[in-house]
């Protein structure tokens, strides 16, 4: 029994490691032709979609994955590459809200509010993107976070029919981003989990409509 117990063990963790690895291959190969680092090259999308995440770190400091979304979202707008944009993010507790600290910090980097949609239940990127189609009703849309984050904000985005591209974030360095990256590589086995199973967003919810036009 023991013996038997070892080699189902054995062979299950020899699955799990081949499911990491290959995910991991897929969301990075399959997504290259759709991410963009230079804005000037980037084509212009009328809606940017931001992903949110935590202003301050555990220690107090600025998040410097925070910092830099807001760097390229103002970057992107400054460049007229986005007219509007979304911040899908956390708002799950009343003392935690990541969609209006991001929309504060850039109303204050001289993007105008008018132009900036709030979705409070992007509670993690398969929500943020689904919830962008279905209740903003877009089907095409430029992602703005880190590479690693676009890569399989992306993938999620076409398997469901969305013509996203992706504006890569600077990213922090590899000693500060260290745990979100080994994070990353079974967030990228549970997107297919996803897929297979046929989830669906925690919240959908009415409609938010955006402007047309150029």
């Amino acid at each position: 029994m023991i013996k038997k117990l070892v080699i189902g063990v054995s062979i299950l963790l020899v699955i799990s490691i081949i499911a990491l690895f290959s995910c991991d291959y897929y969301v990075s190969s399959s997504t290259k032709t759709y991410l963009y680092d230079n804005p000037n090259l980037i084509p212009k999308n009328r809606v940017g979609l931001l992903l949110g995440t935590s202003k301050y770190l555990s220690n107090g400091k600025i998040n410097g994955y925070w910092k830099y979304r807001i760097d390229a979202t103002v970057e992107l707008y400054k460049k007229s590459k986005i007219k509007y944009v979304i911040i899908s993010g956390d708002n799950s507790k009343s003392t935690y809200d990541e969609p209006t600290d991001m929309k504060n910090e850039l109303v204050k980097r001289g993007i105008p509010e008018s132009v900036i949609f709030l979705d409070y239940a992007g509670f993690r990127t398969f929500d943020s993107v689904i919830r962008a189609q279905k209740v903003f009703s877009q089907t095409e849309f430029t992602i703005i976070s880190q590479q690693f984050h676009n890569e399989r904000a992306i993938v999620i985005a076409r398997h469901y029919g969305i013509k996203a591209i992706g504006y890569n974030a600077k990213d922090v360095t590899a000693y500060n981003g260290f745990k979100t990256k080994v994070r990353e590589k079974f967030a990228r086995v549970k997107l297919f989990l996803d897929f297979i199973i046929g989830n669906e967003p925690k919240f959908l919810g009415k409609k938010i409509e955006i402007p047309m036009g150029e």
